[in-house]
């Protein structure tokens, strides 16, 4: 154990120096106006490789609308004393935008270190997670120590926009994971880094298209208002909060959530009445209640407003995602339970959130997963920051769960 944290604890300007080379390379999706992961993935390899990283597997997943022509994702192994069964750790390559850089006191793309922080876009989501495993990794490569079980670190792309080209691809088109597989997933956490999430409320992305008929704003008899019915249908589609009151103390909310977030622009004039208005719905929903349920619930709300404004209503879902929990004594949480308790004295407990992780995409498919970090819960916010003490925390606890 002393070994391992004198280890890592020499790492800090290491780890410190990976953060900046990953965060000067933005990896956004095209759905956020990006060009992929490709240079970043580039970047990230050619590190692995320097540091003793020798089995490294690139997997490139075709997408046109990137420069590139792929979404790369990336393995790298470290064989163990062991191979019944394998231990991975997944953390994904790609970000979010910005967002309003007016409110960002510093460059985006630019590390800056503060009173032990980093602060910068990703270096939180997910750069601490990979960056955590690449050293709890470097442990072991570095001192020629063979781990407990075979390692598998895997850096996945478009995590932030529904995992298609990442995780997705990957469970599609190849067979990697085997049912006793150990998978940590160190996206989501608390500050003190006890909390292991287990279940995920279903997530149910909604596009909503209004379709009336256009008209001048002094003329709203002679037209069809589709923003006014859209702003109602809203309304509607919120209240289903009141008809999916289940409560679940797993969660935080503890109850589903319907609500309205983006909207599309529609007329270029204030005095237009808009034919057409788009808006869109982020639900999180709980898992006792199935998504079809949900929708059937749209279709209701959507036929109300269509009888009374004389409208069109289409729904397009880009986001459906249901998956079942892992259960609390699955041995991905029993070894992390025990790891966080051998290296940092902590008591872990269990608990659901309401964001999506690749951990679903895993548990669909009977794969248990944990959703594991020590972190202040900094993704896509303006400032992001991660502590340099929580990757070196992190790092810790894995490089105790790859001694297991």
């Amino acid at each position: 154990m002393e070994k391992i944290k004198s280890f890592l604890e020499q790492k800090k300007s290491e780890m410190t120096g990976l953060e900046k080379l990953l965060t000067s390379i933005p990896a956004i999706a095209p759905e956020g106006g990006g060009d992929g992961e490709t240079k970043k993935a580039d970047a990230l390899e050619a590190w692995l490789k320097q540091n003793g990283f020798n089995d490294i597997q690139r997997i490139e997943a075709p997408d046109s609308r990137v420069s590139s022509g792929s979404r790369p994702s990336l393995i790298v192994t470290v064989p163990g004393q062991n191979s019944d069964y394998n231990i991975w750790v997944m953390a994904h390559i790609d970000v979010v935008p910005t967002g309003d850089l007016g409110l960002w006191h510093s460059d985006p793309w630019t590390v800056v270190e503060k009173d032990g922080k980093l602060i910068g876009r990703g270096v939180e989501d997910n750069q601490q997670g990979l960056v955590s495993s690449a050293f709890a990794a470097l442990y072991y490569i570095q001192n020629k120590i063979a781990p407990a079980h075979t390692v598998k670190l895997l850096f996945v792309a478009d995590e932030e926009n529904g995992s298609t080209y990442g995780i997705n691809y990957l469970l599609k088109n190849y067979d990697f994971f085997k049912k006793d597989d150990i998978i940590l997933i160190p996206d989501g956490g608390d500050s003190e880094g006890r909390t292991i999430e287990i279940a995920e409320k279903n997530i149910l992305w909604a596009k909503v298209r209004v379709t009336g008929v256009q008209t001048h704003g002094s003329r709203p008899d002679s037209g069809k208002n589709a923003c006014l019915a859209a702003c109602e249908l809203s309304l509607l589609l919120h209240k289903l909060e009141k008809k999916f009151n289940k409560k679940n103390a797993l969660f935080e909310p503890d109850y589903s959530t319907f609500q309205p977030t983006k909207r599309e622009k529609n007329v270029d004039s204030v005095n237009i009445i808009p034919g057409e208005d788009v808006f869109y719905m982020d639900c999180r929903v709980l898992p006792c209640y199935p998504l079809a349920k949900v929708t059937a619930q749209f279709e209701k709300c959507a036929q109300k407003i269509e009888k009374k404004y004389g409208v069109k209503v289409s729904f397009e879902y880009p986001q459906m995602s249901e998956s079942p929990a892992t259960p609390v004594d699955a041995p991905v949480v029993k070894k992390l339970s025990f790891a966080l308790k051998k290296a940092h004295g902590i008591d872990s407990k269990c608990i659901g959130i309401g964001g999506g992780t690749v951990g679903a995409e895993l548990r669909r498919l009977g794969y248990n997963a944990a959703v594991w970090s020590t972190l202040d819960d900094q993704a896509h916010q303006p400032d992001e920051y991660c502590k340099v003490e929580n990757i070196v925390k992190d790092a810790v606890t894995m490089a105790v769960l790859f001694s297991e």
